[in-house]
């Protein structure tokens, strides 16, 4: 089933809930097409999270659960489930997050280990919750400090707020 991942861990990392103020349609199309942008961007780590390694760029690919693995979010992808959205929404959307790491020193790159998370979205009438589940990896990028992100990115489609957080666990 696409959009859900079998064997998500039942123990996750962190939970945080957001009251959300658009219909699920509308968060739903903004997510997929927000990872879909951030996919293969780059990012300075100060932009993600409080910097543990200086001169470090960080690089996120995507990817969502279709039942025990996970499909990379690019074009043909995003047009599916956008047009799967649009005839009904889903329930829960899991997602795959690589966050690749370069070191930059003296004009040479230098790849360092990557932190792989799964992220759960669970859309309820009017709140979102996202468990995230750090698989493996130095964590340069926090569990909580990829949920702001994300959701700071998928905010920006909308001229105001949608999702407000209400919990963190």
């Amino acid at each position: 089933m696409l959009g859900f991942y079998e064997s998500f861990p039942k123990n996750v990392h962190k939970v945080v809930c957001f009251r959300a103020l658009a219909s699920k349609m509308r968060m739903q199309r903004a997510l997929t097409q927000t990872l879909h942008e951030l996919n293969n961007e780059t990012f300075s780590l100060e932009d993600i999270a409080s910097p543990s390694v200086p001169q470090c760029t960080v690089i996120l690919e995507f990817g969502i659960a279709d039942e025990v693995n996970f499909n990379y979010l690019d074009e043909e992808e995003t047009k599916r489930i956008l047009k799967i959205i649009h005839k009904k929404t889903f329930k829960i959307m899991d997602f795959f997050c690589a966050i690749r790491y370069h070191k930059t020193q003296n004009r040479k790159k230098t790849p360092l280990k990557f932190d792989y998370y799964m992220l759960r979205f669970t859309f309820n009438k009017k709140s979102t919750e996202i468990q995230v589940f750090h698989e493996r990896g130095p964590r340069h990028v926090s569990p909580e400090e990829i949920v702001n992100f994300v959701i700071n990115k998928t905010n920006e489609k909308f001229s105001r707020k949608i999702l407000k957080a209400i919990t963190a666990s």
